[in-house]
């Protein structure tokens, strides 16, 4: 059998100048952190009807993204697809930092962070949040334990079953992420079972993007073979999963139009919420969805570099518009307090909750998408991650050999 051979990347001019711009984003996250926890939220765009704003955003992509990424390791490990396993360490390390990425983000944006102690030593069983840090901190402890049996070879002997667990345990996270919302009974636009196993396919379509990106801009820096027979495989797995996510949003909204007490959330989101509307029908349907299965799919682009990486680009836009939607739409519709009657009051009661988000929101999104970025890149360049080669003549020789060995065995 061929082997791989596993190497760090070179820190050169280029590799420095990213960590520069990485670092000059993170800073200026911080200092957005500083301003609204000095002067307090009342600073943002966030009050007291829409309580999660952009920076939640940005977290909640980041964290059902950090399962999606480590799929391409599942693949290779527990469903036993050989091409798939020399991308199983850039998956695993790139599920981390996703997570790390999105988990900055919300304990920053707690105005108190020190108050994650008590998160972390006072459970409420009750809470779906209180899950949520343990479905976290085991995922990091799982997915860490995963890469060291692919990394050490005295330890690979065990991939497999720590691969199923975090393959089980990746599920578990995000179906408790969708339950957050799928839990909320007093939102009209949350309160469906099916937010769970949209989450999970959602999961797939992000976390899949993002390694596509990460992997092509990786290898296209430092001049390593990236073959048509891996990124065309990927290419065509993320089609699936942007349909698969495209058939659940229209269960979704089919499910919802169905019953007559979700009548108004409907129309709100699909006709009458303005920047809402705009985002579902124009972002995420058109330029998230239908657009990039167009370029994976159709002759003329299918075969294009340069269209995978806009395809995989679009699949990410259309992502955060997604969770945009869902989750400041979802609270910008009134809540139904007395269901059957009107009601309005000097409380905005029935009223359609504005929002604006601030500069410093956006600041400390993007902060956390470079913390993703300035780690997996340290990473890579102190670790042996990333694959010497993954040419056409490396990768599918090695996944005919082992389909010899197996045909032999």
């Amino acid at each position: 059998m061929k082997k791989v051979r596993f190497t760090q990347i070179e820190g050169g001019q280029g590799f420095w100048a990213l960590l520069a711009i990485l670092g000059a984003v993170i800073v200026a996250g911080l200092g957005a952190v500083y301003y609204m926890e000095h002067n307090g939220h009342w600073v943002t765009g966030m009050n007291n009807q829409i309580v999660w704003g952009m920076p939640h955003v940005f977290a909640i992509f980041l964290i059902v993204a950090a399962s999606g990424a480590l799929n391409v390791a599942s693949i290779g490990s527990v469903f036993g697809k050989t091409m798939y396993k020399p991308l199983a360490p850039l998956s695993g390390l790139l599920a981390i930092t996703l997570l790390a990425g999105g988990l900055a983000v919300l304990v920053l944006d707690l105005g108190r962070p020190d108050r994650l102690i008590v998160a972390m030593t006072t459970y409420n069983f009750k809470s779906i949040f209180a899950w949520n840090v343990i479905l976290y901190t085991g995922f990091m402890v799982i997915v860490a334990a995963y890469l060291w049996t692919m990394l050490d070879r005295s330890m690979k002997k065990f991939s497999g079953k720590v691969g199923f667990v975090a393959f089980l345990w990746r599920l578990i996270l995000t179906t408790g992420t969708g339950s957050i919302f799928g839990f909320l009974v007093s939102r009209q636009a949350f309160d469906e079972a099916i937010m769970a196993p949209m989450f999970v396919v959602m999961s797939f379509s992000f976390g899949l993007a993002a390694f596509l990106l990460v992997l092509m801009v990786t290898y296209r820096m430092t001049e390593r073979p990236l073959g048509d027979a891996v990124l065309f495989r990927l290419k065509n797995l993320l089609g699936v999963f942007v349909g698969g996510v495209l058939y659940f949003v229209l269960a979704y909204h089919l499910m919802n139009l169905y019953a007559t007490e979700h009548h108004g959330v409907e129309a709100f989101i699909l006709r009458d919420g303005g920047i809402f509307t705009a985002l579902f029908w124009v972002v995420q349907i058109g330029l998230g969805s239908l657009l990039p299965l167009a370029l994976l799919y159709h002759p003329a682009t299918s075969k294009s570099r340069s269209m995978i990486a806009t395809a995989a680009a679009l699949v990410i836009l259309g992502g955060f518009a997604q969770v945009y939607v869902i989750v400041i739409g979802g609270q910008a519709y009134p809540m139904t307090i007395f269901p059957g009657f009107e009601a309005t009051s000097s409380f905005a009661d029935g009223a359609v909750n504005s929002y604006s988000p601030t500069l410093a929101e956006v600041l400390l999104g993007f902060a956390g998408i470079a913390i993703t970025l300035a780690a997996t890149a340290v990473a890579l360049k102190l670790l042996r991650f990333l694959p010497e080669s993954l040419g056409d003549e490396q990768v599918v020789a090695k996944a005919e050999d082992s389909a010899a060995v197996k045909a032999a065995a």
